[in-house]
């Protein structure tokens, strides 16, 4: 067997390892209605954003040393980072760690990759990186694959007048801005291709993304750019869960990873501290974490990552909690589409903290996203003149919302405006 990029020396015990941590992967819904008939396309063009772990990532390495033998130090060209299931396995996931960790400089306020790893984005302005997360496109890394291919039904072609928009999920907005450049000048190509406004599906952490993005847009630019607005199982407050992973790290229950072993990496990623939950959706004095000698509330935030010995997380939390603080209303006709009736963490007991597994108390949400954070997208109703309309999804799933008939009929709808 030939080792996969990025090992030396690989044993893949068959296909059956799940995807890793899921902590907020999910991509984003599509569609729009429309009053004129496109030029060579069913209807208007859409744009996909997925959400945290949502699309690939690539890297090339020419490392000057590794964390195990069997680590490659350097590889002859880009190899598939992120979904790669043949990294996710003991003693060669050491080697994926220390390749798609992030290192925060706190004079720059920003992360760099370590030494010799040269992570980027694959196909930007296409669905491939959407569909599959793992390019073998076996199942248990299907992402955006339904939505895309009911669009294709439809009449749309992939990368034509459907289109993703991938990016560094890693990180938060603020080390995004040429990946906002490109969104902006795609939309705008979309739009002279093909005669009108883009319809934004966009799911989890992509709807923050988007929610920055159209903050820095002018009116007139999202009036003539922007029919309608697609909104999935957004984290608009924050979610709890991720506390748990910045505690003790959530290998979502896949037995041959250890939480701890990935905790360090996923502490790392900027985007992770950027979705603790906010004061304007919890309660300043609700306790989420417990443990024998301590409880936190999200007014202890600074104590609570120098008691994980994360300092630098309190640092990431200061540079991107303003981001979208203010929860400014897109300006765009949105569809808050959100699960309801999942078992979802809302708070963590520890009597070993923050090194062993919680004990979880649960509330209502989809099972990623809780309810009092998706529901943040109520109080826009009375904050701008476009359309804010949210509709339930009882029983769905955080990713699974993305390829339900109920989800898919209502992008249908909201594309043809029946």
């Amino acid at each position: 067997m030939v080792p996969p990029a990025g090992a030396r020396l690989v044993k893949i015990p068959g296909s059956s390892v799940p995807l890793l941590f899921l902590l907020l992967l999910l991509p984003l819904l599509f569609a729009a209605p429309q009053e004129q008939q496109r030029s060579g396309s069913p209807g208007p063009p859409v744009v996909l954003i997925p959400g945290d772990l949502g699309n690939q990532l690539e890297a090339k390495l020419d490392k000057p040393s590794v964390v195990h033998y069997v680590c490659s130090k350097k590889t002859d060209s880009y190899f598939t980072l992120w979904l790669n299931l043949e990294l996710l396995i003991p003693v060669i996931i050491d080697c994926w760690i220390d390749n798609i960790r992030l290192i925060y400089n706190r004079t720059s306020k920003t992360t760099y990759s370590p030494d010799g790893v040269d992570v980027k984005v694959p196909g930007f302005g296409q669905t491939f990186s959407l569909e599959f997360l793992d390019p073998s496109k076996r199942s248990v890394g299907t992402y955006f694959y339904t939505l895309v291919q009911n669009l294709v039904d439809w009449g749309y072609q992939r990368d034509e007048d459907v289109r993703g928009a991938p990016y560094d999920w890693r990180k938060a907005p603020n080390e995004n801005e040429e990946y906002f450049v490109a969104l902006r000048k795609m939309i705008e190509l979309m739009y002279e291709q093909y005669g009108g406004p883009v319809v934004l599906i966009a799911h989890s952490m992509g709807n923050m993304y988007m929610l920055y993005f159209l903050n820095h847009q002018s009116q007139d630019w999202k009036d003539k750019y922007i029919k309608d607005y697609v909104s999935l199982g957004a984290p608009w407050g924050g979610v709890a869960k991720t506390l748990r992973v910045l505690e003790s790290g959530d290998n979502n229950r896949i037995p041959v990873i250890s939480s701890l072993k990935i905790r360090d990496q996923q502490r790392s990623a900027v985007s992770t501290n950027w979705l603790l939950p906010y004061n304007y959706t919890w309660p300043p004095n609700k306790v989420l974490v417990r443990t024998p000698t301590a409880n936190y509330t999200l007014q202890d935030y600074q104590k609570f990552y120098k008691d994980i010995n994360f300092e630098d997380g309190w640092l990431m939390r200061q540079q991107t909690e303003p981001l979208v603080y203010q929860m400014i209303p897109p300006g765009v006709r949105i569809h808050c589409l959100y699960g309801t009736g999942v078992e979802t963490p809302d708070s963590f007991y520890y009597d070993a903290f923050p090194d062993k597994e919680p004990k979880i108390t649960y509330s209502d949400g989809d099972g990623t996203v809780n309810l009092q954070s998706a529901l943040q997208c109520q109080k826009w109703v009375e904050m701008q003149k476009q359309e804010v309309l949210l509709f339930k999804l009882p029983g769905k799933e955080h990713i699974e919302m993305l390829s339900n008939i109920t989800t898919i009929s209502y992008v249908k709808k909201v594309i043809f405006g029946l």
